[in-house]
């Protein structure tokens, strides 16, 4: 048996999401834009996942526009934000995911980026005192991707309610294992996705202030009430909806965190280990190895059954190191990110616990002297 600890990249399907699934993979069908009894059940289904996204995020159904990913989802807000006020400035931190740092160093006309601290905690203050009369855009996220640091969204809300400015929050890391409420953290949109919470592959949704119009990312139809063209990922925004409903997040985060605090105990057995993040989320943590490089332990791991992930899904193809770690001022070059998440046992991390460190003792073993 192999032991999945990469729930950071992607969880594993829910058997509620997939239940929920199925009969629009094999015998339901329609249209939900038309009128016909085809097209009017998939309405209701579609509305229903609807309901149960914004549920989930505390939001109202009608703030909620799906998208095919947290990607998706990013790059509509920057994008749509930035086409109204084009070549405007943008204020984000040095940790953002690269799908919100790429769109905003596509679309933006000037950018302030504001550093972080030695666990990727960006300064409220600096966010605030950076933004000026040509400000169209403040893009901070909830959680952090690589370290699970978490930003103090509210404050941040709180300090700009007065501004003319927007505010972006990424919720992908976040969601499905730390409390993400629309209302409550007062930005002007928020970003998830649905695959790393048990959720499909292929499913996102942009949370969407009401009362906000902002120009769509998509066009060519009116679906999402002209917010998001294209025929609707039905199976995939049904699987969404569904997986919502299904996370116990009180309950999970206490069993993941109990999981990760064992993975975080045989790290700090193995000298020149080091923890980067401050912790705040429960599902992940991220770790350097002194002296020895990332990518052979993480092919020894998996190896022996073991599936971790060295820096974000999405840098995986690239030799650069990790921006956010270099952010961050610590070892960019070095980063295994260990994460669990629902269907994650104490099993899944006996086998972590049980051949990590000798694969760094065996590796060390290895270097020219």
């Amino acid at each position: 048996m192999r032991a999945y600890l990469d729930h950071a990249s992607t969880s594993v399907l829910r058997p509620a999401a997939r239940e929920a699934m199925l009969p629009f993979l094999e015998s339901t069908f329609g249209d939900p834009g038309r009128l016909h009894a085809e097209g009017r059940a998939t309405r209701v289904a579609l509305e229903q996942a609807r309901e149960q996204v914004a549920a989930s995020f505390g939001a109202r159904p009608r703030e909620v526009v799906f998208t095919g990913s947290g990607t998706e989802a990013a790059n509509a807000a920057v994008f749509g934000t930035l086409a109204r006020a084009p070549g405007a400035h943008v204020v984000t931190s040095a940790v953002e995911h690269s799908s919100v740092r790429d769109a905003i160093a596509r679309a933006a006309g000037a950018v302030s980026v504001i550093g972080v601290d030695g666990v990727g905690r960006v300064d409220i203050g600096a966010i605030v005192d950076a933004v000026n009369d040509r400000t169209a855009l403040v893009a901070v996220q909830l959680a952090n991707h690589e370290v699970g640091t978490m930003q103090p969204i509210a404050e941040l809300c709180a300090a700009l309610r007065d501004r003319d400015v927007l505010v972006l929050v990424d919720a992908c890391a976040a969601a499905g294992y730390a409390p993400v409420d629309f209302g409550a953290l007062g930005a002007d949109l928020v970003a998830v996705t649905a695959h790393k919470l048990g959720g499909p592959l292929g499913a996102g949704a942009l949370l969407v202030r009401r009362g906000l119009r902002v120009p769509p990312f998509l066009v060519g139809g009116a679906q999402e009430r002209a917010r998001r063209a294209g025929i609707e990922n039905l199976p995939a925004w049904i699987g969404f909806g569904a997986a919502c409903a299904a996370v116990d997040l009180d309950r999970e985060a206490a069993q993941e965190r109990a999981l990760i605090e064992r993975v975080v105990m045989v790290t700090q057995t193995v000298p020149g280990a080091t923890r980067f993040g401050d912790g705040s989320l429960p599902n992940l943590v991220c770790f350097g190895v002194e002296g020895v490089e990332a990518e052979p332990i993480l092919l020894a791991l998996d190896q022996h059954g073991v599936a971790v992930h060295s820096g974000s899904a999405c840098s995986s193809e690239t030799l650069e190191p990790s921006p956010v770690l270099a952010a961050m001022g610590v070892d960019a070059d070095h980063s295994l990110r260990v994460s669990v998440g629902w269907s994650s046992t104490a099993a899944d991390v006996d086998r972590f616990v049980e051949v990590f460190p000798g694969i760094v003792e065996r590796l060390r073993g290895l270097r020219t002297p």
